[in-house]
Parts: C-alpha cells; structure tokens; sequence
C-alpha cells in the first residue's frame, strides 16, 4: 500500500490541479488485489470512495471489475475514477460496451446478477449496499445506445481527472486509445512510481503530458547501476546521480529484505529540492533477444505501430510476443525468431505480404536485427491474429494484479494465447 507521505503527497497534488476532485464519494476505484485489499491512492481519506472494499479482493479479476464498474455506475456525480492498472481501466471499459444491457438491469432493480467468480456470500454483503435506479438506469441505456465516444464523460458529467495510480512500459498503448474514444475530453494522471513491490516514487505535476517522478529517500533503499558506463562498475547512490544518465534499478524495499535487482532502467530528466526526478525507460525483462540482438519493449512497440499505419482500417488492441526458444519443437526446424500475437480491430485477416512488413520495419529500425536477418542466423518474425477479448483472459490467467508482459517467459500463458489464434 502507498505509505501516508505518499498518498498525502497525491491527495495534495491532486487537490492543486483539480479542485473539484476530493469530495465525498466521489471517487471510484476499479483494482483487482485477490485474497489482499490493498488501500487505494487516497486512503488516509477512506470517505472519498463509493467502491466498497469487498469487491477488490473477488477471487477473478473479471468480477472484480464488474462488481466495482456497477458501483461506481450508481454514482452519477463520480469526480475522479481512479485504476491501479491502465490494464485493469481498459478491461473495465471493454465490460461496460459488451454488458452494459446487463448492467442497466442490475442498477434498475438494485440487484447483483450471479457470475462465475463471485462467491455467494460475497455477492449477498454486496447486494445490501445496492438500492433500485430505475432513472440511473435508463440514463446508462440512453447514452449507450448513442454509441461509446466519450462515454466515460457522458455517463459521469462532472467527472474531473482519470487516475492510473501505476504505468509500465508500453501500457500507454491502453491510455491513448481510450484518450481518444472512451474517455475522450478527460485528462489523466500517473502518481506513483513502483518497483519490486515498493512504492518509490510520486509525480507532483499532475497536468504535465509526461509523468515525472520525484524519488522520495525514506520510502525504500535504492541503487542505481550506470548503464553504458566504462569504468563503473558499482552502484551509485541517490546523491550521485547525474542528470540526463540512465541507470538499472537496486531496491531493498523494506530492512531485512532482500536486495532487488528491479529489471527498471531510469532516466535522471532533472531534481526537485535536490531529489531526483526520474522517468521509467524500459524493463529489461522484456526485451526481446534470440541472437543477442536486445530489441527494448519501447522500440519494438514503435516500430509495430509504424506497420500499424501501412494496414489501412487496422487498430491495434493488445499484442504480446514470443521468443522462438519456448516453442520448442512446435516451432519446427527453423533458425530462432519471434512470434507475435496481436488482436486487432478493423482486420479479419492479414495477407502474407502485409504479415511480412512488419518484419521489415524491424529491419529498418534495428541493424543488427537486419543483420542477423540476412544471415539467416534469425529466421522471419511470424505473425498471429487472436480471437476478441483474448488478452483480458490473459490477465485474468497471471494470477495477480501486474503490469501487462509484452514477451511471454511461461509455457502456461503461451498454451493460452496459441489456443485463441484465429489466423
């Protein structure tokens, strides 16, 4: 959970750059912890929140953010709507265009429908918080019916800010794509930097485009490893950083835990009171690499989106990749490559030609990936289309409440995303 200093720093930010945000049941939280609550951004102030507890810790994530998306659906003077994950608000978003008759019912007559996931008891505690909406109700059916483009806004009209409490690596792809449809006309804001579990760090600028994070000393023990660095071979402290430099992340988050090679390489963009102010680069366990080649999440997702735009009608949804080494002998006899599995919306089928471009602007965009290519030491990237809502499985199936993976590492999760390939 945020320590205090954390989420009053937040509450305080927000506070500045909103000031219509903090009242009373005016925030709703859509966050899945299973068998742990876990305290929301602003909990040394509990009243802000209509979402009750209970529905976070439901044992599927999909019924948890059902449960919560109803009951923040019953409070139509909402004025933050707060995600720990942009992950988590893109699937609650996905329910509300596919269920949303269903909810318009449960609001109407004050009743919670049984689904898988929700225990009975459970479904009964939050039953008793729920009264009939017949008004609520049509209003979610009426504007539904219009169509989703900004419907985040049309059902909560004087909803402030959207909160992601937490943003790793390539999740932006969730937030822009709601920026521009469902959550059209709404800022958001990233207030927290978290790393091997610990809170690390708070963005204080609310309004900025680009979060930055003002690493707070007390909150946990870090270190940092000079990436490119010639003589360096040790680790530097919060006072040595220089700005400009990248540097791997080390966390002791708490005394007598272990010492924490995070995987999160940080960019020093400037100090604030002498702290410094950091902006996430990338996590080096997903870097995609058969040949040694290191192709970084954030580069490999640029240069998909630059294919995206030479397949007219195309939009992306969600995309995971494969190393060729997890295959195993279903890959066949063939040099090491990637796999790529992507849903899209617009598409039903993928050419040849057009599954090869993507391969291409690899090509151009990383030499020795070009390289490896004409030496025939890394065979062709191949290509899947998935069935719709594939990815929203995949998360339900990590098992807990984490930043989307962009390269799968287990046999589980890759039996799952093969079992859905529909082209």
């Amino acid at each position: 959970d945020p320590p205090p200093q954390g989420s009053l720093l937040y509450l305080d930010a927000l506070g500045a750059a909103f000031p219509r945000a903090l009242v009373r049941r005016g925030t709703a939280v859509l966050h899945w912890s299973p068998g742990c609550p876990r305290a929301p951004a602003g909990w040394p102030l509990p009243t802000l929140y209509c979402t009750p507890a209970a529905a976070a810790v439901l044992p599927s994530r999909a019924a948890a953010l059902r449960v919560q998306l109803l009951f923040a659906l019953r409070q139509r003077a909402l004025r933050v709507l707060e995600a720990g994950l942009a992950a988590e608000l893109h699937d609650a978003l996905v329910a509300l265009r596919t269920e949303w008759p269903r909810l318009a019912q449960e609001l109407e007559l004050g009743r919670l429908s049984p689904q898988p996931g929700l225990p009975e008891g459970v479904r009964d505690q939050l039953q008793a918080l729920l009264t009939p909406g017949a008004a609520r109700a049509a209003e979610l059916r009426a504007e539904c019916a219009r169509g989703f483009e900004g419907i985040v806004l049309r059902l909560w009209p004087q909803l402030e800010v959207v909160v992601v409490r937490t943003m790793h690596g390539t999740e932006w792809l969730y937030c822009n794509s709601l920026r521009q449809a469902d959550c059209r006309g709404l800022p958001f804001y990233y207030p927290f930097y978290q790393a091997a579990g610990a809170l690390l760090g708070v963005n204080l600028w609310p309004a900025e485009p680009v979060p930055r994070f003002l690493l707070c000393p007390d909150w946990a023990f870090c270190e940092f490893l000079p990436c490119l660095a010639s003589k360096e071979t040790g680790t530097v402290l919060l006072d040595e950083l220089w700005e400009g430099r990248e540097y791997g992340l080390v966390v002791t988050a708490q005394p007598g835990e272990y010492r924490c090679r995070t995987g999160e390489v940080l960019k020093v963009t400037g100090f604030h009171k002498q702290c410094p102010l950091v902006e996430p680069v990338y996590r080096e366990s997903q870097t995609l690499s058969v040949r040694g080649e290191s192709i970084p999440e954030e580069q490999f997702c640029q240069s998909l989106c630059h294919t995206l735009r030479m397949w007219p009608g195309a939009r992306l949804i969600d995309y995971v990749c494969v190393e060729s080494s997890l295959l195993g002998d279903s890959s066949g006899p063939c040099a090491p490559h990637y796999e790529v599995f992507m849903e899209l919306q617009g598409l039903r089928d993928l050419s040849e030609g057009q599954r090869y471009k993507l391969d291409q602007c690899l090509q151009e965009d990383f030499p020795i990936y070009k390289s490896f290519r004409f030496k025939g030491s890394i065979g062709p990237l191949r290509l899947h289309l998935v069935r719709p809502r594939t990815f929203t499985r995949l998360r339900e199936a990590l098992g807990s409440p984490m930043p989307m993976p962009r390269v799968l590492r287990e046999e589980q999760l890759l039996r799952l995303i093969q079992g859905s390939v529909i082209s």
